[in-house]
């Protein structure tokens, strides 16, 4: 079997632009990946457009050989455009692999140790302004089956922030918390927002309601920083949704920086690639809690990571989306009473394009409003859940 083409396509979601790769092969097999880069969606399309002319031609079931020689061979190394393009290609060979042996990718991973994994929701405050609104958004997304809640309360500050402000903060949570109670979970994102003063005060103000996490606390950058709120926090720290590959993880595993490892499949480096991480964070009994803020293809992957991989202890998922995210796949997953998604047995990463319905939501700009808007709103227009909610356990 060869690659005989690799193209793109752009689908408009709201809040960035879902970019699908799709490899072709001579036996008719088409494999898909996903390489939304939010806001550089153009760019990682370019890289795309480069990795195709080096791999038509190749078996697409030599996915080590073939990810180590791109990797090897491009000058420049790592970053989210290359790393992005990279991981996409190889989520879309896996699962060329995986349908010509007529399995999921799971199998591939060494078989299924779990068929749920437990999800969080991010975006079901999309709209909320008040800490009643968020109250009232957090008590209708429990009753629709989420154990789960990921926020960021932190508005648009920009490395510090006042009491006046953190004042607002914890309202808005001790409102949330106060209506779902104790037993539901509780994740607090900081978006890489504050310098180590700032984030170790916040972290020691929220730990009275128990998140936990506090995600992202301070820029991803300085990895000093983060060691050092991570030594003066009382509440757990998850980080590294923009990270790249085990060099990224490496290091802060080393340094004891994080109680939560975030790789996200779509930049990190691919399926393989995760499961690389997670072993290395298993060695230093971190938990394994992939980024996942993303669309179908992203979702199938990571719920493949976390059949097979013990240490997987959350998926993040999107508990409303744009009312077109059922139309252009056949995305079907299954929410569980208990606050689980059941993990899908199709064949591959079981995703299915609908061509039609993604050429009537072409590329739309969306930049990216975490430090221009008082209050981060990812609304969709006519938002709804993409899920079958509140299936038996």
């Amino acid at each position: 079997m060869k690659i005989t083409s690799v193209d793109t396509l752009v689908v408009d979601f709201y809040r960035t632009n879902l970019v699908i790769l799709r490899v072709e092969t001579d036996e008719g097999i088409t494999g898909l990946g996903e390489a939304t880069l939010e806001g550089k969606e153009r760019a990682v399309q370019g890289a795309i457009a480069e990795l195709a002319e080096a791999v038509v031609g190749v078996d697409p079931t030599r996915i080590a050989g073939t990810l180590y020689e791109l990797a090897r061979d491009w000058y420049w190394r790592g970053g989210p455009v290359i790393m992005t393009a990279l991981s996409a290609l190889e989520m879309a060979l896996w699962d060329i692999s995986a349908r010509e042996l007529g399995v999921p990718v799971s199998r591939l991973l060494g078989g299924a140790t779990r068929d749920r994994v437990r999800a969080y929701a991010n975006g079901w405050f999309s709209g909320a302004v008040t800490p009643e609104d968020y109250a009232a958004a957090a008590r209708k997304t429990v009753e629709s089956g989420f154990r789960g809640l990921k926020w960021d309360p932190f508005e648009n500050y920009d490395l510090a922030i006042t009491s006046r402000q953190l004042d607002r903060v914890l309202a808005q949570i001790d409102a949330v918390r106060g209506a779902v109670g104790r037993d539901v979970e509780l994740f607090i994102e900081g978006h890489g927002r504050f310098d180590v003063r700032h984030a170790t005060r916040i972290a020691k103000e929220i730990a009275q309601f128990d998140p936990v996490w506090f995600e992202e606390p301070c820029p991803p950058d300085n990895l000093d920083a983060l060691v050092d709120i991570r030594r003066a926090s009382p509440v757990p720290i998850a980080a590294g949704e923009r990270w790249f590959g085990r060099q990224g993880f490496a290091p802060a595993l080393n340094r004891a920086a994080v109680d939560f490892v975030q790789p996200d499949v779509t930049h990190a480096g691919g399926i393989a690639e995760l499961a690389f991480i997670s072993t290395l964070a298993a060695t230093s009994y971190v938990g394994f809690a992939p980024h996942n803020p993303s669309g179908p293809l992203s979702t199938a992957a990571t719920l493949q990571l976390g059949a097979t991989l013990p240490n997987f202890r959350y998926l993040e998922i999107m508990a409303t989306d744009v009312p077109w995210r059922p139309e252009i796949t056949n995305e079907r997953l299954v929410l569980t009473e208990d606050g689980d998604v059941l993990v899908p047995t199709g064949v591959g990463l079981g995703i299915e394009l609908d061509l039609e319905a993604i050429a009537r939501h072409p590329f739309t700009p969306h930049p990216l409003r975490m430090f221009h808007d008082a209050v981060y709103d990812i609304r969709p227009p006519d938002e709804r859940s993409f899920f079958n909610l509140g299936a038996s356990s």
